[in-house]
């Protein structure tokens, strides 16, 4: 049995439960040697996830920058391969079939028979030579066969930097980090656009159209990070030739207390199952597929809504920047913030609200309000992405068992197909001179679900705690509100 003592942890302003095993001396845990091999894995592992990251976000938004990009000339991709809005829609629905579908088993593979280093490098490999096989595509058909085989490729991707952060992280440090690697989707999101700008003034280069020019250059990136990934990033402590041996006795034990770390074991029947459809999970599962709505048609209709303000196509790409470094700013200091008070769910309910609000407003708004409707969507960026790292972190402290982490990062994840698909759907070409009233309206009221879901429960977790609920093993846990 565990003994848990209370104490209180200054740098969260949260209570801790420091766990201290049978057999061994009690003392209390060394926060200062905890911070200091925090800042080594930070410098270590966050540039890269956050870089691979990006190459994932980058690779999966593409498609939405080329079926716009050079569309006066008729260069876009939807001209040059017959491609009609529905089939657009359709490919991207498959994409995200994909991704719900093969998330779960990417992260068994990774938890049980493949390092997480190989594993990730292998995936950023095979959805690269098949964005860079984009570059030749003739036909819709084409088009459709290669974004369903990167959407099974890219599935696993952040699932597994999930997983790597809490093989690594104590449970109260992950959501920062979680923070600095989703907001660089944001970064993707701005980085897309302006490369899309920028390709878009060499269309006709090489007897290339400025799509395919678009596929070239992220596939070529993508490609050449599969050996530094395979070279930098850590697996598990027991195999990390940084650490001295003490080190990594430190870094096993020290996340022993909440959940984490590397564990092949294998969780029961009714922890899989109580995981999988407790009524509180499935609160959180049917929230993150309400916030990945928005997500999804910033993802892969940010240029199509910009140019439907009345903009040209290229100065669209150019303008889609802007709400993307607003989630990247308000999603760092949001989940700094949640993980510093130990208050994901307020956090999610506010920024949920505001997002909301600006979704609302700019479906009110007379079409013609250009400038107005462009900050609603910035003020709606602040409500998309933002509130992921949290939820996701929320999840990992929370499960019914710490066996089921992977399982269920994976599986709430796996969600984010299911919102995709939605957001494929809403965002109706003939409503573009009305200005996308569906789209705007139904993001509106899942942002609003989201923050309805996320305030009822951080107070079911109050009362968990109150009343001392144990996890799906019998343990003893402290639940993060």
């Amino acid at each position: 049995m565990e003994k848990i003592e209370r104490q209180e942890h200054l740098e969260g302003n949260i209570e801790e439960t420091v766990t201290s095993q049978e057999g061994t001396n009690e003392g209390e845990f060394d926060y200062e040697r905890s911070r200091l091999l925090n800042r080594r894995l930070d410098i270590r592992i966050l540039p890269l996830c956050c870089w691979l990251y990006l190459l994932n976000f980058l690779d999966r938004g593409n498609i939405g920058n080329a079926k716009v990009l050079n569309q006066e000339t008729g260069d876009d991709m939807l001209h040059k391969t017959g491609m009609t809005a529905n089939g657009y829609a359709i490919t991207v629905t498959l994409f995200s079939v994909a991704y719900t579908v093969f998330e779960v088993p990417s992260n068994w593979i990774m938890k049980h028979y493949v390092r997480p280093s190989v594993w990730l490098a292998a995936l950023l490999g095979c959805w690269g030579v098949l964005t860079l096989g984009f570059a030749g595509v003739k036909n819709y058909a084409t088009v459709l066969a290669l974004r369903l085989l990167i959407g099974v490729f890219e599935a696993g991707f952040y699932p597994g930097i999930v997983y790597v952060i809490t093989i690594w992280y104590r449970h109260n440090e992950r959501a920062v980090r979680l923070a600095f690697v989703t907001a660089f989707c944001n970064l993707a999101g701005a980085f897309g656009g302006a490369i899309g700008y920028g390709i878009g003034h060499i269309n006709g280069a090489a007897g290339l159209e400025g799509f395919r020019w678009l596929f070239i250059v992220e596939g070529i990136i993508t490609v050449l990070s599969v050996l530094p990934t395979l070279l930098i990033l850590p697996d598990y402590p027991s195999r990390a030739k940084f650490l001295s041996p003490s080190e990594k006795t430190f870094a096993e034990d020290r996340l022993k207390e909440r959940g984490g770390g590397y564990n092949r074991d294998h969780a029961t029947r009714k922890e899989l199952l109580q995981t999988s459809f407790s009524p509180r999970m499935l609160a959180h599962y049917c929230a993150y597929i309400a916030n990945v709505v928005t997500q999804g048609s910033f993802t892969f209709f940010t240029p199509t809504i910009v140019t439907g303000l009345g903009y040209q196509s290229i100065q669209g790409q150019l303008l889609t920047v802007p709400p993307w470094i607003v989630g990247f700013i308000v999603a760092i200091a949001l989940s700094y913030s949640a993980d510093r008070f130990n208050a994901r769910g307020l956090h999610i309910t506010i920024i949920s609200v505001v997002g909301g609000l600006g979704w609302l407003t700019a479906g009110l708004l007379p079409t013609t309000s250009y400038v107005q409707r462009y900050g609603c969507l910035c003020m709606a960026a602040a409500g998309a992405f933002p509130a992921a790292p949290s939820m996701t972190n929320w999840i990992t402290c929370n499960t019914p068992s710490l066996l089921t982490i992977p399982f269920a990062i994976a599986l709430h994840n796996s969600c984010a197909g299911i919102g995709q698909i939605i957001a494929q759907w809403i965002w109706k070409a003939d409503e573009a001179k009305q200005g996308y009233p569906t789209g705007n309206f139904v993001c509106a009221a899942c942002n609003f679900f989201v923050a309805i879901v996320a305030f009822s429960l951080r107070i079911w977790y109050a009362r968990m705690n109150e009343k001392g609920e144990r996890d799906a093993r019998g343990e003893k846990r402290v639940w993060s509100y």
